[in-house]
């Protein structure tokens, strides 16, 4: 009965028919879900493949632009740099990063001015309407208008680099692991193509990135690539030294005819060493870091045991002599 009168109070005599009303779009919103969520009629789904096969059939053009995002495609001149060089190396970077889409450039640089804007009308808002600009001063007005819009514009380049380094870490990890499992399956009999085909597969599940560009290896060996391009390409793409080391040892490897299993043999054990120093140094780092830690989180609270008796003594003694 207290909550029937708190909702009389609250919404007045239509609260009940009101409150009536959100419970039914709530219902209609939830239908609405789950009519949308429901599984495709497999015919249909096959109905559209043929069509869509059918389509692509007709025109080669509709094919090399199928994957081409066709909005984004009408600002491709605000949205792509119009140099020939910049543009390349924009997209090296988002390959290195993990986004090797045709529009990631796009999509880069429309994440830019969409997060800008957002980030100056913000800063206007909350300056001139939302009371955040009371008692400041104009270059403090301005830095907090145009300060968010900055911060916006610069975040996916920040989100880029991040992604880059971080996949660049991923992939120096799991390359000696790569090496010795390359080196099983060429003495194996293996050609290279099965094995680096071999090795992709099994890569997937602990390190996704140089699964990755070994499948794309993989494709442009299978699409008749020249091998050689297509080592040196991963090279560019994973922007790894170690990387680019092995691409080297492959060509040398092929041009003066010497055996393949060998030169991995060789590289893989300079890799397992260069594994167990990256360990060690990264050992020898952890006393000094747990050290200034431990300084900082411990030096602070002893201190305070230590010196907060005297302190309060000395205060209480000072008080009784006045």
């Amino acid at each position: 009965m207290d909550t029937f009168m708190a909702i009389d109070n609250m919404m007045g005599q239509l609260g009940w028919i009101i409150l009536l009303g959100v419970i039914g779009l709530m219902m209609i919103g939830v239908t609405v879900l789950m009519i949308l969520r429901q599984p495709e009629d497999p015919l249909t789904k096959l109905k559209r493949n043929q069509s869509a096969v059918a389509s692509s059939r007709s025109s080669q053009h509709s094919l090399r632009q199928s994957d081409r995002n066709e909005q984004l495609e009408k600002f491709a001149k605000f949205l792509e740099p119009e140099n020939v060089d910049e543009l390349s190396a924009k997209e090296l970077m988002l390959r290195q990063a993990g986004y090797a889409s045709r529009d990631a450039v796009r999509f880069f640089h429309f994440a830019q001015m969409i997060l800008g804007i957002s980030g100056m009308v913000f800063g206007i808002v909350y300056v001139n309407f939302l009371g955040g600009g009371v008692g400041l001063t104009t270059q403090k007005m301005m830095l907090y208008t145009v300060g968010p819009g900055a911060i916006g514009y610069y975040l996916p380049r920040y989100w880029v680099t991040k992604r880059v380094a971080e996949r660049k870490e991923q992939i120096t990890r799991g390359f000696p692991d790569a090496l010795d499992m390359m080196l099983v399956c060429v003495e194996a009999g293996q050609s290279l193509d099965q094995c680096i085909v071999r090795v992709a597969s099994e890569l997937r599940a602990s390190y996704p990135a140089l699964a990755e560009e070994f499948e794309v290896v993989a494709y442009e060996m299978k699409a008749g690539k020249d091998k050689i391009t297509v080592l040196k390409d991963m090279g560019e793409r994973c922007g790894v030294q170690d990387i680019s080391s092995f691409v080297t040892v492959l060509v040398q490897s092929a041009a003066f005819g010497t055996s393949i299993s060998d030169a991995l043999r060789v590289y893989a054990e300079e890799m397992r060493d260069k594994r167990v120093m990256r360990a060690e140094e990264a050992a020898n780092k952890l006393p000094t870091k747990m050290t200034l830690a431990t300084m900082m989180l411990t030096v602070p609270p002893l201190l305070l045991i230590l010196v907060a008796p005297s302190v309060l003594g000395i205060t209480q003694l000072g008080a009784g002599v006045r």
